[in-house]
């Protein structure tokens, strides 16, 4: 397969061309989907049905010991800091062609931390190097912090996952290994502060990849029972309602959501030439690309928000909250569209990342047998079955936020107001669904 890398798209994408029906069609489909699913559930729907303390289906109790066992937390935080010095390494000395470290930064640390925190929980929390630092220091005897202000809520990361994928898609280099270095340096001076200062509850709030990961969690079959303690399996759409309402807590998923839509936008030669044609300097394309990402997480935010808000028989007071009490119908959008995107770009970028790091310096290094290895374009190779995953994950995306936030309006909204006050919001998720289809193969 070493003879096709030329042959594979940015990010594995294709066209309207590799859908196996016509585009037009995958368009009404997902339309009528969407109403389809607003209609069954607004009529057949009456009462809420999902609760974040209902009991799931507990796993064996030695599963859930075997988590907390301090050897196993350890185990876990040692390896996140022998793989965070393994990737300095190859940072520091390895060479600039073919280094691994860009693929860990952009496809392991943040499509592959999704995965992962979706298939089985919060998995940053554990492995965080920096994280593992603060607790050696405290360890040390090191002073607890003077506490994190509730009103910053989770501004922190905000602007942390606004610089991740401002670097990714407006910088004027985001594959310079100068300028991921930078970032990650600072990333770590700017995580461990604010721990030291604010105390242990920094990382949660402030760290974006260990928000994006607690994000990416509340969707996963696995979780920990609010009452026992135990570890078990349950109904995602009653841990989604765990999310934690805070300030900044709908801006974060826009900027999740919008720059994943920019990224597919910022990739279509209409745009391409647009800024080509008007911005003549690095800098300038850098801006131009700056303001386009705002742009896109600006009109999620707005969006969302006036929708959520635009319903009758709640005074101004509640109006405020509704958002944030909406906002977690925003994560399976956020997580079907981040599959729909980056799937193809996490399995073939994935092996060459992994690949790669067996021999990060470019010694001929044969570590676990992959120093021969290719990657296997298996995605790429078939057009027409990555189209129909791309499609379904952008619908039953959209899908589930439809029953995630109808369920949520019965028991936020007053009576009489709870099938009305939903229609805004059901028609913000079509255009949402039709514009993401439209920026993944008709753009």
């Amino acid at each position: 397969m070493s003879d096709r890398p030329a042959a594979v798209l940015a990010h594995g994408l294709g066209g309207s061309t590799d859908l196996p029906i016509p585009y037009a069609y995958a368009l009404i489909g997902a339309a009528w989907a969407l109403t389809f699913t607003f209609a069954v559930v607004a009529f057949a729907w009456k009462k809420p049905r999902f609760d974040p303390g209902k009991d799931g289906r507990a796993l064996p109790q030695w599963v859930t010991s075997v988590v907390d066992a301090t050897a196993v937390r350890w185990a876990l935080a040692l390896a996140g800091l022998l793989f965070a010095g393994w990737v300095a390494m190859a940072a520091m000395f390895g060479k600039p062609e073919n280094n691994p470290v860009a693929g860990v930064f952009y496809v392991l640390m943040w499509i592959g931390l999704v995965a992962a925190s979706l298939a089985i929980g919060p998995i940053w929390r554990a492995v965080s190097p920096v994280r593992s630092v603060y607790r050696l220091l405290r360890m040390a005897r090191m002073p607890a912090g003077l506490g994190y202000p509730r009103r910053l809520g989770y501004w922190p990361a905000v602007f942390g996952l606004f610089a991740f994928v401002w670097l990714e898609l407006a910088s004027p280099d985001p594959g310079s290994l100068g300028a991921i270095k930078l970032w990650l340096c600072a990333y770590i001076v700017i995580t461990l502060t604010g721990a030291i200062v604010c105390g242990d509850r920094w990382f949660g709030r402030a760290d974006p990849f260990e928000a994006y990961s607690v994000v990416a969690s509340r969707f996963s079959l696995f979780r920990r029972n609010p009452n026992s303690g135990r570890i078990e399996i349950g109904n995602p759409f009653d841990h989604l309602l765990s999310l934690p309402v805070r300030p900044g807590t709908v801006t974060m998923l826009a900027v999740l959501l919008g720059s994943t839509a920019f990224d597919s936008f910022s990739a279509s030669p209409d745009w391409r030439n647009f800024v080509d044609h008007y911005a003549h300097s690095v800098a300038a394309q850098s801006a131009m690309r700056t303001v386009g990402l705002l742009v896109f997480g600006a009109v999620v935010v707005t969006t969302f928000s006036l929708a959520a808000r635009a319903t009758g028989g709640v005074d101004r007071a509640t109006k405020r909250k509704l958002p944030g009490l909406m906002a977690h119908s925003l994560i399976p959008i956020v997580l079907g569209y981040m599959f729909a995107h980056y799937l193809s770009y996490l399995v073939e970028r994935g092996q060459q990342t992994i690949i790669g790091l067996a021999d990060p310096l470019g010694h001929g290094w044969n570590l676990l047998g992959l120093g021969g290895a290719q990657v296997n374009y298996v995605l790429s190779l078939h057009p027409s079955v990555l189209a129909t995953i791309k499609v379904c994950c952008v619908v039953g995306g959209h899908v589930a936020g439809v029953i995630a936030a109808h369920d949520r309006a019965l028991r936020v909204l007053p009576s009489g107001y709870q099938l009305t006050g939903q229609l805004a919001t059901m028609l913000v998720m079509v255009g949402y669904t039709f514009t993401g289809l439209y920026l993944l193969f008709g753009g």
